[in-house]
């Protein structure tokens, strides 16, 4: 009996795993990405290498790009969404340093979360940005044409996003009068404009070794979506950078936030540590609140 009962144990522990990793997850595409040609490998998890003893999950060769679906718990959820934009160099994928684990804290404060699997490396003959941005406009239409089915308003679906992420959401605010990809359904006459945007060390926001000059990739209106930055000084990528973003988007009278640590370097998500850049999601939540965005939506 003893055995039996041992064996029952070790039978219902993966199902347990499997319920706790149980999130739908969202094509973006029907069918094969816009330009993709076949050429690049399986995706797979290229390693688990940790980051201050915690593993980090690093997707690569992606294709198909996808969106798991993190909804709010109905006892807090306020009606907003944030599609989530993981770091890695337009390389990899950093899947739960910057991305599970920032939809987690998202939860916890009543956000619903959308992880974008976009798709990685940096396609050949192509600007690195180019097939991201396809995926994370598509994104934001659908989530957009779906918003009741999620239980979110569609006025209230931001995009958050880290290292390279923190440049694709930037993009996406900036260029989403220019459509990316050749329309395929009824989504695809959506807006595919962010209602808000929060980047989190943000990469290749200028050009080259001009940190006063953006990207011209980054187009800075009147319209672009208000938003936050986080970034510290001891950064490899030079604050100047995200300190360019802000002056275009203060500029042009976009209500912009941001908050600027003394130490902390590059990739630490929301991990605790040692520096107080650690303390950034309460920043991001303190301006969510005061946009009204952590207040249930009104029907």
């Amino acid at each position: 009996m003893r055995w039996i009962l041992i064996m029952m144990l070790f039978c219902l522990v993966p199902m347990q795993f499997a319920a706790a990793d149980d999130h739908a997850v969202v094509k973006v595409w029907p069918e094969t990405a816009p330009g993709e040609k076949g050429d690049i490998p399986a995706e797979h998890e290229q390693d688990r290498n940790p980051k201050d003893g915690v593993p980090v999950i690093r997707l690569a060769d992606v294709s198909e790009p996808t969106l798991t679906m993190y909804p709010a718990p109905a006892d807090k959820a306020t009606g907003t969404m944030v599609i989530v934009c993981p770091g890695g160099g337009y390389q990899i994928l950093a899947w739960n340093l910057e991305g599970t684990e920032i939809a987690e804290w998202l939860n916890s404060i009543g956000v619903s979360a959308a992880i974008l699997k976009y798709r990685v490396p940096r396609r050949k003959d192509r600007p690195m940005y180019e097939a991201p941005l396809q995926d994370v406009q598509r994104a934001i239409r659908l989530m957009r044409r779906d918003a009741d089915k999620y239980g979110v308003d569609p006025n209230r679906i931001g995009i958050l996003g880290f290292s390279a992420g923190g440049h694709l959401t930037a993009a996406a605010s900036t260029r989403f009068d220019k459509n990316s990809y050749d329309a395929i359904d009824e989504a695809d006459k959506l807006s595919c404009r962010p209602d808000f945007s929060v980047l989190v060390y943000p990469a290749y926001l200028t050009v080259g070794g001009d940190v006063n000059k953006l990207a011209p990739e980054i187009t800075v209106t009147k319209d672009t979506p208000p938003a936050i930055l986080i970034q510290t000084e001891d950064d490899g990528i030079k604050v100047e950078c995200a300190i360019a973003y802000y002056l275009a988007l203060k500029h042009e009278k976009v209500p912009v936030e941001m908050h600027l640590y003394p130490s902390g370097g590059h990739g630490y998500g929301l991990r605790e540590s040692k520096h107080d850049v650690h303390t950034w999601p309460a920043r991001v939540g303190d301006w969510m609140k005061a946009r009204g965005l952590l207040e249930p939506a009104k029907k």
